[in-house]
């Protein structure tokens, strides 16, 4: 019974959550604000000013958009890269995470 009425409860959860989305109680000034957000996490540093994954510290990592401190340690924890695609082939991040900084990373070999 109690399994019955967990579930009725989530129901109308998400009944009266879709309902609020599509009446547009939820303000467009927010809407586009989590789009205007997005967007941002999404841009990428200059050509010649992409962080280098085999030299960079977890500060200089952080600088790319979305990064996190657990994801830059990782990144420093799991050196050297041949290229930023060993990133994803090496299971050291995930591809979601991949997607947010791969325009803002680049791997050199050599220190220059």
């Amino acid at each position: 019974m109690h399994l019955r009425k967990r579930f009725v409860a989530i129901f109308a959860a998400l009944l009266a959550f879709g309902w609020a989305a599509r009446s547009g109680a939820i303000p467009a000034s927010v809407q586009a604000g989590a789009a205007h957000s997005a967007s941002k996490m999404n841009s990428a540093l200059p050509p010649g000013a992409r962080i280098d994954i085999n030299h960079a510290s977890v500060d200089e990592l952080l600088k790319a958009p979305g990064m996190t401190r657990t994801w830059a340690g990782r990144i420093v924890r799991f050196r050297p890269y041949r290229t930023k695609l060993d990133l994803i082939e090496r299971g050291v991040l995930p591809s979601d995470v991949y997607d947010r900084i791969k325009d803002s990373i680049i791997a050199h070999r050599d220190r220059q």
